[in-house]
């Protein structure tokens, strides 16, 4: 049996390291805002699918989401963003207000304020947005739009 004496002289094996948790418990939500998604803004609610996840289907929502497994079907996202996780894979039409791709879309992609093509990333298929930004060793093949008055009207909307 433990005392309470005992607890007290006992010194853990390893040094504590200043590390944030990697899970988060859904009753803290100031802890849930410290940590915050890969590509999104903590004050803003998001979601993830993480990679394991493959689904057929139109997806729609009303908080910024990640992606990190298979998509076939329609992603509306309209005023909130999709970001592309590096193992995600789309084959999808995408309407979103931004969208940053680390992974691979096949289709469409029609974005209010911007589209981020990163390194890794690949889209096959039109880009239609107000900003656009491809990194160097990233795959584009398709047209692109560009309409910087998108953002303006969605603003005024």
């Amino acid at each position: 049996m433990w005392t309470k004496q005992q607890t007290q002289t006992e010194t853990p094996s390893a040094p504590a390291q200043n590390a944030k948790p990697s899970v988060v418990a859904f009753s803290n939500p100031a802890a849930a805002a410290a940590v915050p998604a890969l590509g999104s803004s903590p004050a803003r609610g998001s979601a993830r699918l993480g990679s394991s996840l493959q689904i057929k289907g139109h997806i729609t929502g009303t908080e910024d989401l990640q992606i990190d497994g298979k998509v076939d079907g329609p992603i509306s996202l309209r005023g909130h963003g999709l970001t592309v996780g590096p193992a995600a894979q789309l084959n999808s039409e995408i309407h979103a207000r931004e969208v940053v791709v680390y992974g691979k879309v096949v289709g469409n992609v029609h974005a209010r304020d911007r589209v981020d093509v990163k390194s890794d990333g690949s889209v096959v298929g039109d880009i239609s947005t107000a900003r656009i930004s491809i990194e160097d060793g990233a795959q584009f093949k398709g047209r692109i739009e560009i309409d910087p008055t998108k953002s303006h009207n969605a603003a005024a909307d």
